[in-house]
C-alpha cells in the first residue's frame, strides 16, 4: 500500500493528533525513499551488474576488469542500507508508535557510525569509476556485458551510469529528510538533537566535496605531468654547449618537484604568439595553444605528450599587462594580454603575448593569474625568510 494509505489506516486505529500524524508521515517518507534507494538502485547494481561481472570472471571472461574501480564498496552500502531499514521498520511496524527518543537513537547512531562513512568512501571513487567505465566501453566484450545487464527489466531502462550516481544523490537528500522530521518533533531538545544529525551529514558532504575536488585536481595534474616532456638544458638552449662525456654529470629534471602541491585553478585555450609553450606555476597549471577540454582529455587518453620549450615563470617574478581594445585593434591581437618575466633585479627577461578566444575569457585568465600572484606573495610574507639563505635570492615558487 502507499505511504498515505498506510498512515491513514493507522490513524483510524490509534487516532493520533495532527502533529503526531505529520511526524509519522515524515518518518514514513524517509523509510519508503530508503526502500526505493535500496531495492531499485543499490540491489540492481549489486545483483544485476556486480553479480553478473563476478560470474563472468569465474568463467574467465573480463578477468582484467577491476571490480573495485567500478563499484567500490557497493556491498557495504547494501548492508548498511538494509540494516537501517530493518531498525527503522522494527519501530514503525504495526502502529508507527515512534518516540522522539527512538528517533534520536536510530538516526544518531546509523548516520554517525556507518552511513556517512560508507557513502564518503563510495563517492570518493565515483569520478574514477566513470573514467574507468568510459575507458572500458569501447571494448566489445565489456560493451556486450553492459548492454545485456541494462536490458534487464529490473533496471527500468536506467543505464549503468545512472545507477552509479544514485548513492551520491541519496547522500545529498538525507539532510532534507532529517530536517523534515525534526520540524515535527515535540521538544526543543529532540529537535536540536536531530538537527545536529542533519548538520553532521551536511558536514560530511562538505568534507567530501573538498576531498573530491582535491582528488580530481591531483588526477588531472598527474595526467598532465605524465604528458610533459622536459628537454635537457642543451636541447632547450642551443647556447649551452655540453660535451657528450660531461652530460651524465647533469642531473635529469624531475617533474615531481615541479608539480608537487600544485592546484589547477583555471584551464582553457590560449594562443601564445610564435611559439607553442606550456605555462606552469605553483597555482596555475594551464595548457596553452591546446584544444578544448574534451579534446585534451582525448589526447591524454591516446598517450599524447607535450614538450616544455622554456622555463616556467615564477609567480613572484611575474607582471601582467592588459592590451586594451584600441591597441589590440591596431596590433591585430584582439583579446590579448602580456606576461612579463622579471629577474630579481626587476629587469624584464621575457615577454609573452597571450591571446584568448574572447574578452570574457581574457578577463577570467587575468583574474586567476592575479589571484595566484597575490596568494603567493601573501604566503611568502607569512613565512620566515632569512637573507642568508638561497630562498632570499631566488624564489622556489614556480
Amino acid at each position: 500500500c502507499s505511504a498515505l494509505d498506510f498512515i491513514q489506516s493507522q490513524r483510524k486505529v490509534s487516532a493520533p493528533d495532527p502533529h503526531t500524524y505529520k511526524r509519522q508521515e515524515a518518518i514514513w517518507e524517509l523509510f519508503t525513499s530508503e526502500c526505493v534507494y535500496f531495492l531499485d538502485q543499490l540491489m540492481v547494481l549489486k545483483e544485476v551488474f556486480l553479480a553478473t561481472l563476478m560470474d563472468l570472471q569465474t568463467r574467465n571472461c573480463l578477468t582484467d576488469v577491476d571490480v573495485w574501480r567500478l563499484f567500490a564498496n557497493l556491498k557495504e552500502l547494501c548492508l548498511v542500507s538494509f540494516g537501517f531499514l530493518n531498525n527503522l521498520l522494527r519501530v514503525i511496524k504495526d502502529t508507527l508508535a515512534i518516540s522522539e527518543e527512538v528517533c534520536m537513537s536510530i538516526f544518531g547512531q546509523v548516520f554517525k557510525e556507518s552511513i556517512c562513512h560508507c557513502l564518503q568512501t563510495y563517492c570518493l571513487n565515483y569520478t574514477s569509476a566513470l573514467l574507468y567505465l568510459d575507458s572500458l566501453k569501447p571494448r566489445e566484450d565489456f560493451g556486450s556485458y553492459v548492454k545485456w545487464c541494462e536490458r534487464n527489466e529490473q533496471c527500468r531502462r536506467l543505464q549503468l551510469r545512472d545507477l552509479l550516481v544514485a548513492p551520491l544523490q541519496r547522500l545529498t537528500r538525507y539532510p532534507l529528510l532529517l530536517r523534515n522530521i525534526a520540524k515535527r518533533l515535540q521538544t526543543e531538545e529532540e529537535v536540536a538533537g536531530l538537527q545536529s544529525v542533519a548538520d553532521q551529514v551536511d558536514t560530511a558532504i562538505c568534507d567530501l566535496e573538498g576531498k573530491v575536488k582535491w582528488l580530481d585536481n591531483y588526477q588531472k595534474v598527474k595526467q598532465l605531468r605524465d604528458a610533459l616532456v622536459w628537454l635537457p638544458v642543451w636541447e632547450r638552449d642551443k647556447r649551452a654547449f655540453i660535451p657528450e662525456n660531461l652530460k651524465h654529470l647533469l642531473k635529469a629534471v624531475t617533474l615531481e618537484n615541479l608539480i608537487s602541491h600544485r592546484s589547477l585553478l583555471h584551464e582553457g585555450r590560449l594562443v601564445l604568439t610564435e611559439v607553442l609553450r606550456v605555462f606552469l606555476d605553483s597555482y596555475i597549471f594551464s595548457h596553452i595553444v591546446m584544444p578544448q577540454n574534451q579534446e585534451l582529455d582525448q589526447l591524454l587518453k591516446e598517450g599524447c605528450t607535450f614538450t616544455v620549450v622554456d622555463q616556467p615563470v615564477s609567480l613572484d617574478r611575474l607582471q601582467l599587462k592588459n592590451i586594451d581594445q584600441l591597441n589590440a585593434s591596431t596590433s591585430g591581437l584582439p583579446h590579448s594580454f602580456i606576461i612579463m618575466h622579471q629577474n630579481r633585479y626587476q629587469q624584464c627577461i621575457g615577454a609573452f603575448i597571450l591571446q584568448a578566444p574572447s574578452e570574457t575569457a581574457k578577463r577570467a585568465w587575468m583574474s586567476k593569474i592575479e589571484d595566484a600572484v597575490t596568494a603567493v606573495l601573501k604566503q611568502d610574507c607569512q613565512q620566515l625568510r632569512h637573507k642568508s639563505t638561497s630562498l632570499w635570492l631566488e624564489s622556489s615558487q614556480i
